[in-house]
């Protein structure tokens, strides 16, 4: 399984913080950060946008002030959300709802390991 899938099974390679640090996209954080500032009513600046990965040690300051998946993960030490006992959870349930790509590819890898 690839790093660059996050706990929660989203492709943090094609994530648009994530892209942005890559090539270094100043004006891509900046507008990034207005947006997920408008969005999720916490304050974003353009350096809390830098993110090389849910499982690296930079991540994005939505991962660290908004997400509830990745400390959940992290403490209960799974690769992915698909991983543990208490798959899916009312707090997965809640995050999957608005992310049906995360949610495919969760049930794909609960599936692999179910054989």
């Amino acid at each position: 399984m690839s790093d660059m899938i996050a706990y929660c099974a989203l492709n943090c390679a094609e994530c648009k913080a994530f892209k942005a640090t890559q090539v270094k996209d100043s004006e891509g954080k900046k507008q990034l950060a207005k947006k997920w500032t408008e969005d999720d009513k916490v304050e974003f600046r353009p350096e809390d946008i830098d993110c090389d990965g849910c499982k690296s040690n930079r991540i994005s300051g939505w991962c660290r002030k908004i997400c509830k998946i990745r400390p959940c993960a992290e403490e209960r030490k799974v690769k992915t959300c698909a991983h543990c006992d208490d798959y899916p959870c009312e707090k997965l349930k809640e995050f999957l709802l608005k992310e049906p790509v995360a949610k495919k590819n969760l049930e794909e890898i609960w599936k692999t390991l179910q054989v």
